[in-house]
C-alpha cells in the first residue's frame, strides 16, 4: 500500500471548526484519508428568519444608495432569494438596477448576472483592497455606500470609506451566534487542549472568535492559545480569517488561493512534512498523529501506543526507561506494568515486533539503522 491508496493524510487528526461549507470540506479532508473532529464554533442565523437583513433591504429600497458593494457569490444570491420570500425581490432588483454595482471578483460577477443585473466594475484579484481603491479614487464625499457584509470583519474598509465622506450602509447577509448545542465545540476545543489533534482549521475569523470566547468561559484560554502556538498546526483559509488567531501570537497557515481546496492541498503538505521518519530496523518508519507508515504500509496504533512511540521517536536510537514511558501513558497511575500491556500492543499494532528492542532492567529503544539526518531531543 502507497500514499495513493491511503490518502496523504492518513493517520492524522484534523479539527474543522466551520458551519458553512462544513460537509465539503469534511468530505475533502476524509477523501485524502483523514480522520475529523467537527466542532461548529457559530450557526448561521437562517437569511429568511433575519430581522436585520430585512431591516436593511426595506431601508434601501426606500432610501437607494448611490452604490452596492458585492463581496460573496453565495451571499448574494441568498439575498436575493430572501428578498424574493419577504415579497421585496422585484423592489430590491429594480434599486439595484440604478446604482453603480461592483462586484468582488468573477464569482460573484456571475452571481449578479444570474439575478438578470450588470455589474459596473470587477477586479479581476478578488480584493477588497482593490474595491476600496477605486471607490476611494472615485471619490466618497456625500456618497451612500451600501456593503454587503458576510460574517467575516474588514479591517479599514469601512473606516477608510467614513472617513472619506461616505454613508455606510451594512448589509448583515449572514450572522454569526454561537452554536445552540456547545457539546461538539466542547470536544473540539478538548481534543485542541490534549494534543489530539494535528491541525484545526478556520474558514471565517468570527469562528477564531468564538472558540476563544468558549475557552475563556470554560476558564482554558491560555491552554488553547499555548496549545496553538505550540503544538497543533493552525490553518486558516485566508488573512482576514487569521487575525484573531495571529493577536494572540499563534502562527498560521494560509493557501494562496482562498479557497477550500488549496487549503486542504495545504495541509496534504504541511502535515506529512511534520512527520518523524526513521530506519529502523531495516523499515522505514513514519509516525503521525494516530498512525504509523511502516515501509508506506497504514498501521493505526491505539492512543497509549502512540504516546509510548512519540516518546521513544522523539529520543531515537537511546533507552527510554520504563519510568519515562509511564509518565508518557494518559492516566497510566503508577504500575509500570502498564507500560509492558501497552508495548505489547504496540508492537502488535507495528506488525513489526523488532522495530523496538527491549533493553534488560533499562526500557525501552527504537532499533535504529543509523543517525537520522535530523536532530531530536535526547
Amino acid at each position: 500500500m502507497d500514499e495513493q491508496e491511503h490518502g496523504p493524510l492518513a493517520g492524522f487528526t484534523i479539527g474543522v471548526t466551520a458551519a458553512r461549507r462544513a460537509d465539503e470540506l469534511i468530505a475533502l479532508l476524509r477523501r485524502r484519508g483523514a480522520a475529523v473532529v467537527h466542532g461548529p464554533a457559530l450557526r448561521i442565523v437562517p437569511l429568511a428568519d433575519d430581522t436585520e437583513l430585512l431591516a436593511a433591504t426595506k431601508e434601501l429600497i426606500g432610501n437607494a444608495p448611490d452604490v452596492v458593494v458585492a463581496t460573496t457569490a453565495i451571499g448574494f444570491r441568498g439575498w436575493i432569494e430572501a428578498a424574493e420570500g419577504w415579497g421585496h425581490g422585484d423592489e430590491l432588483l429594480a434599486v439595484l438596477r440604478n446604482v453603480e454595482l461592483l462586484a468582488r471578483g468573477p464569482k460573484v460577477k456571475g452571481a449578479v448576472r444570474a439575478a438578470g443585473l450588470t455589474e459596473s466594475w470587477s477586479p479581476s484579484s478578488e480584493s477588497m483592497a482593490e474595491v476600496l481603491d477605486r471607490l476611494l479614487d472615485e471619490g466618497v464625499a456625500g456618497r451612500r455606500i451600501a456593503l454587503q457584509l458576510h460574517g467575516e470583519p474588514l479591517p479599514g474598509f469601512v473606516e477608510a470609506l467614513a472617513a472619506g465622506g461616505a454613508e455606510v450602509v451594512g448589509v448583515p447577509v449572514y450572522r454569526w451566534m454561537p452554536p445552540e448545542d456547545l457539546g461538539p465545540l466542547d470536544r473540539l476545543l478538548d481534543a485542541i487542549l490534549s494534543r489530539g489533534l494535528d491541525a484545526v482549521t478556520f474558514t471565517s475569523a468570527p469562528a477564531a472568535a468564538s472558540l476563544f470566547s468558549r475557552a475563556a468561559d470554560r476558564g482554558v484560554r491560555d491552554e488553547l492559545v499555548a496549545a496553538l502556538r505550540h503544538d497543533v498546526l493552525t490553518v486558516c483559509v485566508g488573512p482576514v480569517t487569521a487575525l484573531p488567531l495571529q493577536a494572540e501570537g499563534i502562527d498560521t497557515h494560509q493557501p494562496e488561493r482562498f479557497r477550500l481546496g488549496p487549503l486542504v492541498q495545504l495541509l496534504c503538505r504541511e502535515l506529512p512534512a511534520r512527520s518523524r521518519v526513521l530506519p529502523v530496523a531495516g523499515h522505514r518508519v513514519e509516525v503521525r498523529g494516530h498512525a504509523v507508515l511502516v515501509d508506506g504500509l497504514l498501521r493505526p496504533v491505539p492512543p497509549a501506543g502512540m504516546a509510548l512511540l512519540g516518546l521513544l521517536a522523539r529520543r531515537p536510537g537511546w533507552v527510554v526507561s520504563r519510568a519515562d514511558l509511564l509518565r508518557a501513558l494518559p492516566g497510566a497511575g503508577r504500575d509500570e506494568h502498564a507500560v509492558e500491556t501497552a508495548m505489547a500492543r504496540l508492537r502488535s499494532a507495528l506488525g513489526t515486533p523488532k522495530l523496538i528492542q527491549t533493553v534488560v532492567k533499562r526500557g525501552y529503544r527504537l532499533a535504529l539503522d543509523a543517525p537520522p539526518e535530523q536532530k531530536y531531543d535526547t
